[in-house]
C-alpha cells in the first residue's frame, strides 16, 4: 500500500522542513504551496517533495482538498507544516494501512504552546482525523478549522501526532487576529450576528471553560496564557462579526 503525504503552505520556511524529513519515508509528499515568498517552495524541492503552486487562497478547507486531488497514493496523509511524525507514529501507520481494516484513522496530537507541550487545557488528546484511503474522504469547505468528512468507518491509533502549534507568542498574537477575522466572515455568511455583550460574555466563557473545566489550571502559567489568548480569539471573533454586520451593502 502506497502513502502519499500532502501538506498545505503560506510562508512556511522555519517549519516546512522538519515536517517533511518526519515523512521522508512516505512514497509521495505532495506540497501544495499559496504564493509564498520566504523561499519555502525551494525548500520543499530540496528534499524532494513536488510542488504545486496556486495563487489564490479559498480557505483552509477548499486548500486541502485541492492538495488532495494531487495525491496518488493508495493511502493519504495530511499534515500541517507545523506538525512532525514520530518513528512510534510511524510504525502505527504503515501497520494500519497493512492492515486496512478501516477507510480513516484519527491520532492523539500533543500541541505545543510557546514553551510546552499542553496536557490540559481541551488540548489534549485532542484526537484529528489525518489517514484515509483516497477517494474516501475529503475536507469540509469551511475556512478556519476545516474538518475531515470521512465514506466509512474511523479507527484509533495511539502514537501521538507532535505539532508545534505555537513556538512564540508573537505566533499567538498573529493566529488570534488572523482565526478570528477567518471566523467572523465564516460566521457571518452563515447568518449569524453578535453584539458588544455577546462577545465580552462568550470570551469569559471560553476563558473559564479552558482555564477551569478544561483543566488549564494544571499546565501552569502556559495554561493560564492559553486561556487568556483563547478567550481573546472568541472575544475578537464575535467584535468582528457584531462590526460586519453594521458595514454598509
Amino acid at each position: 500500500m502506497s502513502l502519499s503525504v500532502v501538506v498545505i503552505t503560506r510562508n512556511e520556511a522555519d517549519a516546512i522542513r522538519p515536517c517533511l524529513e518526519s515523512v521522508a519515508w512516505a512514497d509521495e509528499r505532495v506540497v501544495l504551496d499559496s504564493a509564498s515568498s520566504d523561499g519555502t517552495p525551494d525548500i520543499c524541492r530540496e528534499l524532494g517533495a513536488r510542488v504545486v503552486e496556486a495563487a489564490e487562497w479559498p480557505g483552509f478547507g477548499p486548500q486541502k482538498n485541492r492538495a488532495i486531488a494531487h495525491a496518488t497514493g493508495d493511502w493519504v496523509l495530511s499534515l500541517d507544516a507545523d506538525e512532525r511524525i514520530t518513528p512510534e507514529l510511524r510504525r502505527e501507520i504503515e501497520t494500519a494501512m497493512a492492515e486496512g481494516t478501516h477507510s480513516a484513522y484519527r491520532m492523539p496530537r500533543l500541541s505545543r504552546y510557546v514553551t510546552r507541550y499542553m496536557r490540559h487545557s481541551g488540548w489534549h488528546p485532542d484526537h484529528v482525523v489525518r489517514l484515509f484511503r483516497r477517494g474516501r474522504a475529503r475536507f469540509s469547505d469551511d475556512l478556519v478549522h476545516e474538518r475531515l468528512l470521512v465514506d466509512g468507518d474511523i479507527g484509533t491509533l495511539t502514537q501521538p501526532l507532535i505539532h508545534e502549534a505555537f513556538t512564540s507568542l508573537e505566533e499567538v498574537l498573529e493566529k488570534v487576529n488572523r482565526y478570528s477575522s477567518a471566523g467572523a466572515e465564516m460566521a457571518f455568511r452563515r447568518g449569524r450576528r453578535s453584539t458588544l455583550a455577546g462577545a465580552v460574555v462568550r470570551g469569559l466563557w471560553t476563558f473559564i471553560r479552558s482555564y477551569l473545566l478544561k483543566g488549564g489550571f494544571l499546565d501552569g502559567r502556559e495554561g493560564f496564557m492559553l486561556a487568556v489568548s483563547n478567550a481573546e480569539g472568541t472575544y475578537y471573533r464575535h467584535l468582528k462579526l457584531m462590526l460586519l454586520a453594521e458595514k454598509p451593502k
